[in-house]
C-alpha cells in the first residue's frame, strides 16, 4: 500500500466521518488507514475509540490511530490511564504511547519516578510493542527531565534493552544511552548556536 497516494486521496476526499465509520467497519489495513486520515477525531466517543484500538491489530493502524485520533480526543487523558494498566499488551503500548507524549507536552501531574519504577520492573520482558512504547517513554524522560536523567541513562545500561540493534551509518543507535545523550547534546547545540 501507498502510502503517500492515500495521503492523496485523503486529501482530496476532505473530512467525512460518516465514510470514515464505514472505511473503519471493513476491516481492511488501506480502508482503516483512510478512515483515520478523513475522520473527525472529536467525534468519537470515548467507548467507541476504545473499540476501534481493539480492532486495530495492525501496527500502522494502531500508530496512527493513537496520533491522529486518540492524541486530540477530549477522551485521551481519560484512555491513557485506562490502556496504561490493560493486560492486552497492544492495548498496554497504546497507554504508554500517550505516556510518552505527555512527557515530552505535559508532564506535569506524572509520576515520572513512578514510571521509571514501572519500566525499570517490566521492560525488559514485556513483549514487543510495549516494550517499544515503555522504551521510548524511557528515552523521553531523559530527554526532557534533567532530574530523572541519570536515572534513565542508568536503568538503558542495565537492562540493555536494543544495546545491539543495527543502526545506519550517520543515524542515532536506539539504544537509551546513546539516544538520550544524542538528544541532549543537540539541544544544547541549538541553545548555544
Amino acid at each position: 500500500m501507498n502510502l503517500s497516494k492515500l495521503r492523496v486521496l485523503a486529501k482530496r476526499l476532505k473530512t467525512q466521518q460518516e465514510l470514515a465509520c464505514r472505511l473503519w467497519e471493513t476491516d481492511d489495513t488501506a480502508a482503516r488507514l483512510l478512515a483515520i486520515l478523513i475522520c473527525r477525531p472529536k467525534a468519537f466517543e470515548r467507548d467507541a475509540l476504545d473499540v476501534m484500538l481493539r480492532q486495530a491489530r495492525s501496527p500502522k493502524v494502531h500508530d496512527w490511530l493513537v496520533n491522529y485520533v486518540v492524541k486530540k480526543s477530549p477522551y485521551c487523558e481519560e484512555l491513557r490511564l485506562a490502556w496504561s494498566a490493560d493486560q492486552d499488551p497492544v492495548v498496554a503500548s497504546a497507554g504508554w504511547a500517550l505516556t510518552t507524549e505527555r512527557v515530552a507536552k505535559k508532564p506535569e501531574g506524572l509520576d515520572l519516578q513512578g514510571l521509571l519504577d514501572v519500566i525499570e520492573a517490566q521492560m525488559k520482558d514485556a513483549p514487543d510493542r510495549l516494550q517499544w512504547a515503555m522504551y521510548h517513554c524511557l528515552a523521553q524522560i531523559g530527554i526532557e527531565r534533567a532530574e530523572h536523567r541519570a536515572r534513565a541513562l542508568d536503568i538503558g545500561e542495565r537492562l540493555e534493552v536494543l544495546k545491539d540493534y543495527p543502526t545506519s551509518p550517520g543515524c542515532t543507535s536506539p539504544f537509551a544511552p546513546t539516544w538520550i545523550t544524542e538528544m541532549v547534546r543537540r539541544r544544547h547545540d541549538r541553545a548555544t548556536a
